[in-house]
């Protein structure tokens, strides 16, 4: 599994020359908790169990002020989820404001780290030796036209699309085209839309605020600044960030149309250490199952709660949407390999559900994003409806296999596949820092090759075909507005990578 959380813990972790992280092995007492301290000296261990079961804001507040400020500290860590190794248990990053709101949230991750008996991991690069650059002459060309194109395309730039509405823009966009899937995966649009939308948080801040309110960088230096805060009627600040998949995942997704709900459900789930696409997914199945009224945020803002105190229905939900369709019998559950399906439906936009079949972390988009282009028109245009898509499945994954990679922001690909001198910036960065040579076409070829390992590694779990496959529900079940099913022949599927 992989994740992208948007946090400055990789760029303490760069500053310090640190590659990766491996934990080997299992813990001697399976009851005790440890915090891994790293600096320019090395890595310590530090018992932790005095955080065990706390709310994860009030246990980072705890943490820096006991390891020092926000200049040179940054934090990962899990909660209560990952404390009872819940399958949505996600893995929690301090944002650049120290609060605990940036996720690796997919795949369980937090209850792997959970299982080696590790609550944080906490990074101090005081007096670090800082990034070594092989030509920083090269690397500050690629970096000044790799931040022009961002500058000037009109979802990236400052005041643009991102900037101003965050990735909760996506919304009222989904939803038009029929794609924004409802209620568990039974319409394709919501009539809520708009209370939920970017758009609707721009100006609920703006009235509450009495001020326009643009977005904040995730992590240190970036430009382009998606992040949102969400602000309650008398102005306060709510939480941070409502990112379109959560938004989606309690909102639509459940039937909800109150803003703040949403927002709290999304903040609670931050609390306890939880994905929120996987939580919100199960929920849907469970209201599907009758637990709940579609719609009902009271009840849901309940169940989540249950998570955090570990009873029976709380583990069940927190274990992920498979797993609640097993214990309720719902046998309509949007997954693949075990993982709910984010917030784009397959039979309403085919490629990304190309994506979410094939892909090697099951249900994800982010790891060959088609919507740039059948959504968003980014690289051209194309049908969201046509389903002869293998070829473009394939390279996004390609190119985003790349992109993660390098340690860019899967969001530079908006304009680097619109402004080619962005894409010239973004391979002369990587040049000027490893001292490469490397052209364009050794994206496509680097790509391939970290999806070919991947694909080596689910073989070697067991995966085989008969996973890379949409739930079989989806090829009968008509889905409005367009009354479209899931109609891509399996030999396609195999197709796209061979």
């Amino acid at each position: 599994k992989e994740s992208n959380a948007g946090t400055g813990f990789a760029h303490m972790l760069a500053r310090l020359r640190i590659k990766a992280i491996i934990i080997e092995g299992q813990p001697q007492d399976a009851t005790k908790y440890w915090t891994i301290k790293i600096d320019k000296n090395g890595a310590s261990f530090l018992p932790a169990d005095q955080y065990v079961g706390l709310k994860l804001s009030k246990a980072y507040e705890k943490l820096f002020a006991e390891h020092g400020g926000l200049s040179h500290t940054s934090i990962m860590g899990i909660g209560v989820a990952g404390e009872y190794r819940l399958g949505a248990a996600g893995i929690c990053f301090n944002d650049i404001k120290g609060r605990a709101t940036r996720y690796s949230g997919r795949g369980g991750m937090g209850a792997v780290m959970g299982s080696k008996g590790l609550k944080f991991i906490i990074l101090d690069d005081t007096d670090a030796p800082g990034v070594e650059i092989v030509n920083k002459e090269l690397f500050d060309s690629g970096r000044k036209k790799l931040t022009d194109a961002l500058m000037s395309h009109a979802i990236t730039k400052s005041k643009g699309a991102l900037n101003s509405y965050g990735t909760a823009v996506l919304v009222n966009i989904v939803n038009e085209v029929g794609g924004l899937p409802t209620r568990n995966f039974r319409n394709g649009r919501f009539e809520g839309a708009t209370k939920v939308s970017g758009e609707a948080l721009f100006a609920n801040n703006k009235e509450r605020t009495g001020k326009e309110v643009y977005n904040h960088a995730c992590s240190p230096g970036c430009i382009i600044q998606c992040s949102n805060t969400v602000y309650r009627k008398d102005g306060s600040e709510h939480m941070s960030c409502l990112e379109y998949e959560s938004d989606w995942a309690f909102g639509p997704n459940c039937g909800i149309d109150d803003i703040d709900t949403v927002a709290e459900l999304v903040n609670k789930c931050n609390e306890y250490g939880l994905d929120t696409i996987e939580v919100g997914g199960a929920l849907a199945v469970a209201m599907d199952g009758g637990l709940a009224e579609f719609g009902d945020g009271a009840r849901a803002l309940e169940i989540v709660d249950e998570i955090g105190r570990g009873t029976p229905l709380g583990r069940i939900i927190g274990s992920g949407a498979v797993t609640t369709g097993r214990a309720f019998g719902v046998s309509r559950v949007p997954a693949v390999k075990g993982q709910n399906m984010p917030a784009y439906e397959p039979r309403a936009i085919k490629g990304i559900g190309m994506t979410y079949a094939v892909g090697t972390m099951g249900a994800d988009h982010t790891s060959g994003y088609t919507i740039a282009t059948e959504v968003l028109g980014v690289a051209g245009k194309a049908d969201p409806l046509n389903s002869k898509k293998a070829e473009m499945a394939r390279n996004f994954q390609y190119a985003t296999g790349f992109i993660d990679s390098s340690g860019h922001c899967l969001f530079i690909a908006f304009a680097i596949l619109d402004i080619p001198s962005g894409f010239e910036g973004m391979i002369e960065e990587c040049n000027g820092i490893l001292g490469t040579s490397w052209s364009a076409d050794d994206v496509g070829r680097i790509g391939k090759e970290v999806i070919d390992i991947e694909r080596e590694f689910n073989r070697a779990a067991g995966f085989t075909k008969a996973d890379d496959r949409l739930p079989e529900f989806m090829t009968y079940e008509q889905l409005p507005p367009h009354n479209a099913v899931w109609d891509i022949p399996d030999e396609e599927l195999d197709s796209i990578f061979g």
